[in-house]
């Protein structure tokens, strides 16, 4: 039997036919992607509050009891030893007696939440704020502590809170990475990208690093390159591509590399208009305070408003740093106030405060709070104690402050407690794997079912530990 003829099918007609079939391919597939993104409870374990995080860190151990925690008996018994210390051996040393803030706290909005003057614009926010005072942490070293904030293990290899939210819920923009790091001017954070990593999560989940002091290269297409040219080039690789990641399959980190080559090839078009902070009106660069004469100021300044950006176009999680691990500019550790606490956290607040306040501001006047959730974290406190022979605290593990703000967040509440210097957290002690999973909660997740099977178990951002803080949820 002879096969069936086919028809006569010009070859400029075959072309044309296989080119469509193929962007309704991936017309499919985009599409399959927005549903998914727009159906995120049917993936999520219960209805998500939040769809967007916006993580906020200060590493270098911000002192809660120069900021956050107000404690009344600092200053009454000040220059007295901390009762039951006797000759207490921190992390750098003997520690003196106890040292009230040299700053005053006050009363600020509705709630009448205790702040410290040095955060004038920050205590515009507190009636949007939920604070959880008795936060612990299992080291007094900052590297360990950095990425245990962020990755609930004291040691690297374990995937970031940032890794998980990517790994759980996936993209809101094909053009941008799904989770963007953005570094201090300053420098990386202690334990720098172990900060942002995948651990053992599949590697396209670790944080991309992006700042607005880390320009993007020139992404145009040549001039002497057709954009129909430079198409069918990009096809021509992605099945090149394709065809070798189907001939090895398993291998993720080959498969990440390919991703992340697209990627860059679809931010050629989105990401310099992203990132060209031109096209914000006069009054916003003001309000965040990006053309101030403190060169860190401004640079925190301008990534803080690259953040809102970013949010804004859809990025499911931004990871923003102020601070470093030690600074190139002014030679000090920044919040790390060993020594001369009153002259470094003079320095340092003012970079922090009104960038940090502009930027929730914005979000809250642009309704994007609505869907984006923001925490605030250090990797821990500081004794209230001065050093022996110093003006400076030493670090302290036992208590320290952390905060939430934006969606499905009840503001201007305090949870947990510290005793009444501060030194320990005394009322609802609160870990990391608390915090991590009352984040998940948030957006969507039962932190205990959100596994990933590594080297024989199923491993979780929290361990085998954690509870939802549920005093601060709305």
């Amino acid at each position: 039997m002879s096969p069936p003829s086919l028809p006569d099918l010009p070859r400029r007609h075959f072309l044309s036919r296989m080119t469509t079939g193929l962007a309704g391919v991936a017309l499919t597939r985009l599409l399959a992607r927005d549903l998914w993104a727009g159906t995120s409870a049917a993936r999520t374990h219960f209805t998500p509050k939040a769809k967007q995080v916006l993580q906020i860190f200060c590493p270098g151990a911000a002192s809660h009891l120069d900021l956050w925690d107000h404690k009344p008996l600092l200053e009454k018994y000040h220059g007295t030893p901390l009762p039951g210390a006797g000759t207490e051996v921190t992390f750098q040393g003997k520690n003196g007696n106890l040292m009230k803030s040299p700053w005053a706290f006050r009363p600020a909005g509705r709630s009448g939440k205790m702040i410290s003057s040095l955060l004038p614009e920050m205590a515009r926010h507190v009636d949007d704020m939920a604070f959880i005072h008795s936060m612990t942490s299992r080291t007094n070293t900052h590297g360990p502590g950095c990425i245990a904030m962020n990755t609930g293990f004291t040691r690297e290899g374990f995937p970031s809170a940032g890794a998980w939210i990517s790994h759980a819920l996936g993209s809101l923009n094909d053009s941008l990475p799904t989770y963007i790091a953005m570094q201090d001017i300053r420098g990386e954070p202690p334990n720098g990208k172990a900060n942002w990593g995948n651990g053992f999560l599949p590697a396209r989940h670790q944080g991309v690093v992006m700042a607005s002091h880390l320009p993007l290269r020139n992404l145009a297409r040549p001039s002497g390159v057709s954009a129909e040219a430079d198409r069918a080039a990009r096809d021509f690789l992605a099945t090149v591509n394709r065809e070798h990641a189907d001939a090895h399959p398993g291998f993720d980190e080959l498969n990440a590399r390919i991703a992340a080559y697209e990627l860059a090839a679809k931010m050629q078009l989105s990401a310099p208009a992203v990132a060209d902070l031109s096209r914000e009106p006069a009054h916003v660069h003001a309000l965040y305070g990006t053309g101030d004469t403190n060169p860190l100021k401004a640079a925190y300044a301008r990534n803080c408003l690259l953040a809102r950006r970013f949010l804004e176009q859809g990025v499911r999680c931004v990871s923003l740093y102020c601070a470093s691990r030690a600074s190139s500019v002014d030679g000090l550790l920044n919040w790390d106030a060993h020594k001369t606490l009153k002259a470094d956290y003079e320095r340092h607040a003012p970079i922090f405060d009104q960038p940090t306040a502009a930027l929730l501001t914005d979000l809250k006047q642009r309704g994007l709070l609505s869907d984006v959730l923001v925490i605030w974290c250090t990797e821990f406190g500081r004794m209230p104690t001065h050093q022996e022979g110093t003006t400076g605290r030493d670090h302290n593990p036992d208590a320290f402050t952390t905060w939430m703000t934006g969606a499905g967040v009840k503001g201007g509440v305090s949870y947990g407690a510290t005793d009444e210097f501060g030194r320990r957290a005394a009322v609802d002690v609160a870990t990391v794997y608390d915090f991590h999973a009352t984040l998940l909660h948030l957006l969507g997740f039962d932190h205990e079912r959100l596994t990933y099977y590594h080297n024989g178990a199923n491993r979780r951002l929290t361990d085998v530990h954690g509870h939802v803080i549920t005093p601060v949820l709305a």
